[in-house]
């Protein structure tokens, strides 16, 4: 599958965000932070992954409707696209 470099880009920007909040979340928990703020950062954390996840799928998507024959060839067909977004489900 081929992703557009802006696509690359905002995955890469998402997973840094999401690296950046599990950092925090483990500084919180030797600081001996509050639960709930901990679970709110762990949340966002997750939200953050969550995202990345739906946007790659979203690419994939796109990319297999606007070239099928080639996406089925490389193992993107439709049912393959849909598989990879019951997984995020």
């Amino acid at each position: 599958m081929e992703l557009p470099k802006e696509t690359v880009a905002d995955l890469s920007k998402r997973l840094r965000r999401a690296e950046g909040q599990v950092r925090g979340v483990q500084q919180m928990l030797a600081d001996g932070r509050d639960c709930r703020e901990i679970l709110t950062q762990l949340s966002a954390a997750t939200k953050a992954l969550e995202q990345a996840g739906f946007l790659l799928v979203a690419a994939g998507l796109t990319w297999c409707v606007s070239d099928p024959e080639r996406a089925t060839a490389e193992g993107y067909g439709l049912g393959d696209v849909q598989k990879m977004f019951m997984k995020l489900a």
